[in-house]
């Protein structure tokens, strides 16, 4: 349960940053949208797919180490076994 526990931590951690960039963007792009009645299509996918591939730059680092440590005690776990 510990190991499953863990690992939902990392997971939240490791996805959290990237998703809220999306989410954040996408109430931007809604609310300029219905601001000014434009309802283009992609207008709501190239400004998502852009912040979300630049947030992943800037957070990938951040990401790494995080996995990085949850290999790291998951293998010290099976060395204590």
């Amino acid at each position: 349960m510990d190991i499953a526990r863990d690992a939902i931590m990392v997971m939240l951690q490791v996805s959290s940053p990237v998703m809220l960039v999306g989410l954040l963007v996408g109430l931007v792009i809604a609310l300029f949208q219905a601001l000014t009645q434009i309802q283009e299509m992609t207008l709501t996918f190239v400004p998502k797919i852009i912040a979300i591939f630049a947030s992943l730059m800037l957070f990938m680092p951040f990401m790494g180490r995080v996995m990085n440590d949850f290999m790291i005690r998951i293998a010290e776990r099976i060395a204590n076994l």
